[in-house]
This record gives structure tokens, sequence and C-alpha cells, in this order.
């Protein structure tokens, strides 16, 4: 979902990208494209959190409250006691989203998918005031360093000492869950059921599962830190209740001894480092000719950006949001060469869609990115037009 996600595996089966070298050179550059600029699932997740019980400058709210009993919800004797309140989904949305003011937290998290894919990545988070810094390492795959501060990331791949450094607006992502940039109607569109208490990483959470209500997105089951609304465990459900994917901490530390000055100075190191500069532009899409017949539901366009893939065409993604699930669409001019066939896959929650949009003007090839089914990708490239 965002740049300082882990490295996401390719959502196209194996089988069909080696039978075509050009195909598979193609969406592999799309992948790496679609990463960058926040399309795909869990997978891809290593960003700051936002939900808890703390207000500003990390002061925790009146009737914040953690209890380390082991016996969980029942007394000695199993006498039950009393457990938190039942919470509404826009209650539990507005938990989610305020812990970005814990003041300190330090861990790694596991992510793994359905279909067999494991990553994992280490993380140190601090926050004072107005300011939010992290750092991301992935301890899986390709290394990389990345740091974000605010909206200012910096990505250090330390085997090609190579450095990009962009601004990127935050979409949601582990520990964070939903996408703080502005106002959506997420609360219309999933239920809230809660399902006790577990433990994860040593810390006593409360379970939420949050129920779509309709066919257009995944469900998803949270562990919240109980003092802090930490997100410290989450699964991506199929709407069978299958375990699509989960992103998990392995090892927290709350209130780390995470110092700011020193991550400010190492994000600052970039000596030995060549700078890639970023060679996405932002854009609107009607600027670039694009709308659509009619909204998909719950979604909202956030950002749409102009990248040229290679120095012959060029690409652009136009990203949605219905505050937890994020879909991206990428249009290109159609090239007969790269563009072999129309076709849909999955990895995990990542669903894809490809489709040859036929224009007057000259035809277009789009691919369709998000954690959603695919029903809700085909709304898409079904309701995708060139303006007139």
């Amino acid at each position: 979902m965002i740049g300082t996600e882990l490295a996401a595996p390719s959502p196209y089966p194996l089988a069909f990208v080696s039978r075509n070298s050009r195909t598979g050179s193609w969406l592999r550059g799309l992948l790496r494209t679609a990463i960058a600029f926040g399309a795909g699932g869990l997978m891809s997740l290593a960003c700051a959190q936002t939900g808890g019980q703390f207000g500003p400058g990390g002061a925790p709210f009146p009737g914040a409250q953690r209890s380390n009993s082991p016996m969980g919800q029942f007394g000695p004797g199993g006498q039950q006691l009393v457990g938190p309140p039942e919470r509404t989904v826009a209650e539990w949305l507005v938990r989610l989203q305020q812990a970005s003011r814990v003041p300190s937290y330090a861990g790694t998290f596991v992510v793994s998918s359905s279909s067999g894919a494991l990553s994992s990545a280490r993380i140190w988070h601090i926050c004072e005031g107005d300011t939010q810094i992290e750092r991301v390492e992935s301890l899986t795959g390709v290394p990389r360093l990345t740091y974000r501060r605010n909206d200012s990331v910096v990505t250090f791949f330390p085997q090609a000492r190579v450095m990009q450094n962009e601004r990127r607006e935050s979409n949601g992502a582990f520990p964070s869950l939903l996408n703080s940039s502005e106002e959506f109607d997420t609360a219309e569109y999933y239920n809230a059921r809660q399902h006790g208490q577990g433990r994860v990483a040593g810390f006593d959470a409360d379970i939420v599962h949050l129920v779509p209500r309709d066919d257009m997105r995944f469900g998803y089951r949270i562990w919240s830190e109980k003092s802090t609304g930490l997100v410290v465990k989450m699964q991506t459900l199929g709407s069978d209740g299958r375990v699509l994917e989960q992103v998990a901490f392995s090892e927290l530390q709350l209130e780390a001894p995470v110092r700011i000055d020193k991550l400010k100075q190492m994000m600052a190191q970039t000596d030995g480092y060549r700078l890639e500069k970023s060679d996405k532009v932002k854009t609107t899409a009607a600027a670039e000719g694009w709308q659509l017949k009619s909204p998909v539901a719950g979604f909202r366009g956030q950002n749409c950006y102009r990248k040229p893939p290679s120095s012959s065409s060029q690409m652009v993604q136009w990203i949605f949001s219905d505050g937890l699930a994020t879909v991206s669409l990428f249009m290109e001019p159609f090239s007969r060469e790269r563009h072999v066939r129309e076709g849909q896959s999955s990895m995990g929650a990542t669903h894809t869609l490809t489709k040859r949009l036929v224009d007057k003007a000259g035809d277009w090839w789009v691919t369709a990115v998000g954690e959603v089914p695919t029903i809700t990708l085909k709304a898409f490239t079904d309701s995708l037009e060139r303006k007139n």
C-alpha cells in the first residue's frame, strides 16, 4: 500500500509469467510501480500506525485502562469480569485511528499469505507532537531501509547503493489500518462484531471483526492492544471466512527507547548513495482524460499520478479507497507485444484484473490491482472510460 512496504510478490501465477517472458517483464515492472504508489495487500505493508486511546502528544485519554490478568475475562472460580463495552463500527474506527499518538514502539512483524508467501520487517516508530518518524527494515528479500517523517520518505537500497527521496501520502498500512488522509464513509460499509480477547506478542488485545455489508470488499479480524489501541495482528478474510492474509507482531515493545533526533540523523546519512529521483508526477484523472461512468459503492478517488515506465509509453495510476481497502487503476497505451491477453489472478488478498479498453482515438490497456474481490475490480474497469 505504501512506499515503506515489504516487497510484494507478483499476483500473477508463475506459470502465467514464465509462459511469456515479455508479459512477465511488463508485469514485474507494473507491480513495482504498484508497490511504490500503494497498491497491494498485506504483503506490501510496513507503515505507521493509526489507532488508540492517546491524545495529542501521547497523553492518555481519560478512561484508558489495561488489564494484565492471565485470567482474561474471568476471575477466580470462573466469575466473569466486566469487559470493555461494545463499540459501534464508528467507535472502533476512531480507536484504531488514534493510536498514531502512541509515543513510541519497536517490533518485528511477519506477513503471511494463503499462497504460502512470507515476509517480515522490523519497525521503530516515535511520535512527538505533530511529528511522526519511523524506520522500517525489511528482513526478507532485497535489503531495504525506509525512513518516513510524516509524508517525507527516504528509502535506501544498501546493495545497490541507491536511495530514493520523495513525498507520499499515507494510505494506511500495518500497523496502521485506516486511510487517514481524508474522510470516508467507512462505517456505512462495514459492521463491527467483537470477538472477545486474545494475546499477541505478550500483549492483551481486544478482538473485533469488521464485516463488510456487501460483496465488494473483504472483512478484517483485528487484534487491538487493550491500553493503546495499537493493531498488533490483522487478518484479511474472504467471503467464506478463510484467512487470505495475516500480519502480526512476533515481538513488540511499547514505550521503546527510540530517539527522534537519532532517527532524523540516520535519515540524513546519504553519503555514498546515488539519488534516484522519482519520475512520477501528480496529476488528476480529468487532466489525463479519464473518468468513471458511475462510482463504485464506498470508494472515493484519492490521487492520480503519471509515470513513464519506459521512453516509449506513459502510464497513469488512479488510486481509490473506501478508508480500509485500496484499489489502483493503471492505464497505458495498448501494445500488442507487451499486452498479450486479458485475465485475472490473485495472491493472498491482492487481486489483479487486466482489460483492453477500445477507444476511437486509440486502444488502452487497463490493469486494476487491489486487496478487494475480483467483482470490485470488474466494477471499476467496466465503469472506466475516456472523456470526450
